[in-house]
């Protein structure tokens, strides 16, 4: 019985570290593919448990890159989950997916630029600017080669700028627009 009691206490305590040293940037992650905060908060948690309960079957030699990934592949899960039941329910696929973000997530400007981008698209812009990671570490998450993410990069900053310019954003959205390109 003791061991079971520090074998939980041990998980929590890796629990509680994990939470404090990729929470926030996992929710920020997760919350600019699906904009839906609730959600991804939910991935965010799952994507813990998933960690605790499977981290001894794998070899994670990246930890950072292994949580980005599982993170980034339960969202496109999630939103092919919620396309099919839009289907399924005859609902209109054509409406926009409710934004519901904290301010200090991100800035409301860069989150307008990327909305009519993929998920896939939104997630690399993400990784890439808010997150700061490299093409080799978003290579591991994504399952594309470093070179076409870095191809893949340059068409989705081209593409959210002239979403910006077509849609006259003020001078804050010019700040946003320079953090893009």
């Amino acid at each position: 019985m003791e061991l079971v009691q520090n074998t939980t206490q041990n998980g929590e305590t890796e629990l509680e570290m994990l939470i404090a040293d990729y929470g926030d940037r996992l929710l920020r992650y997760a919350t600019s593919i699906l904009y839906n905060h609730q959600d991804a908060e939910d991935i965010v948690q799952d994507v813990f448990i998933s960690y605790l309960h499977n981290a001894s079957r794998f070899e994670i030699r990246n930890l950072s890159a292994w949580l980005h990934k599982i993170t980034y592949n339960q969202c496109l899960n999630k939103l092919k989950a919620v396309k099919r039941r839009r289907l399924l329910f005859w609902e209109d696929v054509k409406t926009e997916p409710h934004v519901h973000m904290e301010d200090n997530l991100t800035m409301p400007e860069i989150m307008r630029a990327l909305s009519p981008l993929k998920p896939q698209e939104r997630a690399l812009l993400c990784g890439r600017i808010i997150n700061g990671q490299s093409y080799e570490e978003l290579s591991h998450i994504m399952g594309l080669t470093p070179a076409a993410l870095r191809k893949q990069y340059e068409r989705v900053k081209k593409k959210a700028a002239k979403y910006l310019d077509a849609h006259g954003f003020s001078p804050e959205g010019q700040k946003a627009r320079s953090l893009i390109l």
